[in-house]
């Protein structure tokens, strides 16, 4: 496994060669009035990246505006965003802004809130932006293939008054099938990778490079937003020398809190923000490790400290909790309960599931690519029937229970849900999250307001689970 800690303190990308921004108008937030508007244009093409190093070729992939990562977005909570996206690929894309509570019909999911965009075609985006918070955008459309590509970037919104720290960077986390020509390996949506654990690659990068050092200050308070933007890697990160803190999970303020068992457990799709203290002395070299698969210590980087003087002597006493965004509490004495299965895979032992409306065995479902099941209905596709409805307004639990042999990150649209409990045992922060890793054989709850009217999905974001059956539609009425 090959990493890179290179990271960006971008406030803006408008040197990015055709994904400049169109116009920043001035804000009148300080008057109360209209929030600030911010317009981008997008591009989504075939282009080329150094992912693997100055002495290795360049990749040939899939980027937004000619970058891997696509060109990060940092706006104010409140904020309004309009971002123009052109298709310049040979198949129809889509753009998923995911975690933010927005209008169905900006939600990107190709057929059920909007049609794809087609080669030469474009489509605009437009939404406000409620909460602060690590966001990201990818496509909807084929996503096991175009995120696999390359077709992913950071979508930051800042608080208006965030605690203090000398950077804040993102670490977005790609993992990557290359071969021995560092080309990305065309077996996409192979039968093994669907039933199984999904793509994993064989090079991760952070913010679309493979290994330099991550250059700090000693004595100086960073801000580390980390973006799991894999197909299906999970990481447990543990950060050797260090103390960092949990400060959100999803974009969601957490009480500051020490990673469980010292490592960042951050599936497909999750984020998390660290407080991270640089205690080590100038001139000093500590390894970020990663231990989901192995167990054993692979190294992704070393933090390496400048000579010279430090910043500070001490971490500043300065808290660092953040403000809450605004979300509506669910009332679980008059919730709605519904139990959400999760079926299939190699050794789950399921023997059939619900295709179009007909039943069908497991053996005729892998003739077409299927493997999983929610509550023992295999999607097709994007679009179709809801597996629940629900009014307005109403609180909801989903009973969570993961019957299969792999883990499953599962996301939900357009609404933040709290983890309540998992095992039966109650959840010891109730976190807010809009993307739960669910362990094989495992159970959790979870709890929301349906307040955002429309059919949005839910699914595994391990992408191959998703294309093989895992996903469904909840609808808000």
């Amino acid at each position: 496994m090959t990493s890179f800690g290179s990271h960006t303190s971008r406030r803006s990308f408008l040197a990015g060669a055709g994904s400049a921004a169109l116009t920043t108008l001035a804000s009148s937030r300080a008057h109360g009035s209209v929030p600030a508007l911010h317009e981008f244009r997008f591009l989504a093409a075939p282009g080329r990246a150094r992912l693997t190093g100055d002495e290795r070729p360049d990749t040939n992939v899939w980027c937004y505006s000619g970058r891997v990562p696509g060109p990060e977005i940092r706006v104010k909570q409140g904020d309004r965003l309009r971002v123009v996206v052109e298709n310049g690929l040979a198949e129809e894309t889509t753009v998923h802004w995911h975690g933010i509570r927005l209008p169905n019909a900006m939600d990107g999911v190709p057929h059920l809130t909007q049609p794809p965009i087609q080669p030469g075609g474009r489509f605009v985006y437009a939404f406000d932006l409620p909460d602060a918070g690590t966001y990201w955008y990818h496509p909807h459309a084929r996503a096991f293939e175009q995120v696999g590509r390359g077709l992913f970037g950071a979508l930051i919104v800042e608080e208006p008054g965030p605690p203090a720290f000398d950077r804040d960077l993102t670490w977005m986390l790609g993992d990557w099938r290359l071969t021995p020509s560092a080309e990305i390996s065309a077996d996409f949506g192979n039968f093994m990778d669907m039933s199984h654990a999904g793509r994993l690659g064989n090079t991760v990068t952070v913010n679309g490079r493979v290994p330099e050092p991550f250059r700090v200050r000693s004595g100086e308070r960073i801000r580390l937003r980390l973006i799991n933007a894999t197909n299906a890697r999970i990481f447990a990160l543990g950060f050797k020398g260090h103390r960092p803190r949990v400060i959100a999970l999803d974009g969601q303020p957490v009480e500051p809190h020490a990673p469980d068992a010292g490592r960042i457990l951050i599936g497909p799709a999750a984020r998390a923000d660290l407080a991270l203290d640089m205690e080590g002395q100038p001139g000093e070299s500590f390894a970020v490790v990663e231990t989901f698969y192995t167990g054993a210590p692979i190294k992704l980087l070393d933090i390496r400290y400048a000579e010279g003087a430090r910043v500070r002597e001490s971490p500043p006493a300065d808290d660092v909790r953040l403000p809450a965004n605004r979300l509506p509490e669910p009332d679980l004495a008059a919730a709605e309960r519904h139990e959400v299965l999760l079926g299939g895979g190699m050794m789950g032992g399921m023997q059939s599931a619900t295709v179009d409306g007909h039943t069908m065995p497991m053996r005729d479902m892998m003739r077409r690519g299927l493997a999983w099941a929610i509550n023992g209905v295999a999607a097709t596709d994007h679009a179709h029937a809801p597996m629940l409805t629900l009014a307005r307004g109403r609180s909801c639990v989903l009973d969570l229970r993961n019957e299969t042999a792999w883990p499953h990150p599962m996301h939900l649209h357009g609404h933040a849900f709290r983890v309540i409990s998992r095992n039966g045992a109650p959840a010891p922060r109730r976190e807010w999250l809009d993307t739960v890793l669910i362990q094989p054989k495992e159970r959790a709850e979870i709890a929301f307001v349906a307040d955002n009217p429309g059919d949005w999905m839910f699914h595994c974001h391990i992408l191959e689970h998703q294309a093989g059956g895992m996903s469904t539609v909840i609808r808000v009425s």
